[in-house]
Order: C-alpha cells, then sequence, then structure tokens
C-alpha cells in the first residue's frame, strides 16, 4: 500500500480525521461515532482500509472512546513509547499508513489479557458483518461464526 499524499488525505478525510491520524491528535472523550456503538462488524483504518479491531474484541471502558481487548492481528498494528503529556503511554498506530489510532493501557478487563485499546473513533471505519464480502474483507467472516 502507497500511502496517499497530505493533499490527497486532506480531501479524502474530514478534519478531526486528518489530525487525529497524521499529526496526532485527539478526539475529544465521548464525542466519537464508535464510542456507545455496538454493531457486529469490523474496524478498519480510516486512511488505509487496513483491518484493526472487531466487534467481538469491543467493550465499554467509560472512558469516552472506542476500547478493545486486542487487535485482529497483533502484527497489523504498531506500539511505539510516547512520553508526551509528561506521562509514559504506548501509541497504537497501523502498520501499513503509519495512521495514529490512541493508546494501549494494561488497565483492560483481566480474563481478556489485561489490555485496553483507547482508540480515536475518527481514526476507524466499521464494516458492518453483512457487508464484509462486499467491502472485500469476507475472510473475517469466520470472527462471527
Amino acid at each position: 500500500m502507497e500511502k496517499p499524499s497530505k493533499e490527497e488525505l486532506k480531501k479524502k478525510l474530514s478534519a478531526i480525521e486528518y489530525a487525529v491520524t497524521q499529526e496526532n491528535a485527539t478526539e475529544r472523550p465521548f464525542t466519537g461515532k464508535y464510542d456507545d456503538f455496538y454493531q457486529e462488524g469490523i474496524y478498519v483504518d480510516v486512511v488505509s482500509g487496513e483491518p484493526l479491531f472487531s466487534s467481538t474484541d469491543k467493550y465499554d471502558a467509560g472512558c469516552g472512546w472506542p476500547a478493545f481487548t486486542k487487535p485482529i492481528e497483533k502484527q497489523g498494528i504498531k506500539e511505539n513509547e510516547d512520553v508526551s503529556l509528561g506521562m509514559r503511554r504506548v501509541e497504537v498506530r497501523s502498520k501499513e499508513a503509519d495512521s495514529h489510532l490512541g493508546h494501549v493501557f494494561t488497565d483492560g478487563p483481566q480474563e481478556q489479557g489485561g489490555l485496553r485499546y483507547c482508540i480515536n473513533a475518527a481514526a476507524l471505519r466499521f464494516i458492518p458483518v453483512q457487508e464484509l464480502e462486499k467491502e472485500g474483507y469476507g475472510e473475517y467472516r469466520s470472527l462471527f461464526e
């Protein structure tokens, strides 16, 4: 995948999608379209379409952003140390497009591994389970069977 130019991305993405994915911004809590959203399907990178998270791993962490216990494929994301804001955090980025997605914390549900992937809704596009094949993500249908 070749990442589109900044000009192409500014045309394709909304202002908040661009700010989050390209400038490491964070949307305000409880404002993202996927915070209180529980349809079955997968979440892909809004820039590249690379599959990131499944609704089967989404939960309400009460943090104001979509929260997941794990990515669909661990190798599909990159994790970087983030020491901005005067604290140590682990930033989560998409592997192909290098989009900023959010952060991962160790305060998630212990019975599911203990991780909380706290992800900006603006970095995601949702593909409903009934549209997986049509959108080219048919291989992920098995996550819902």
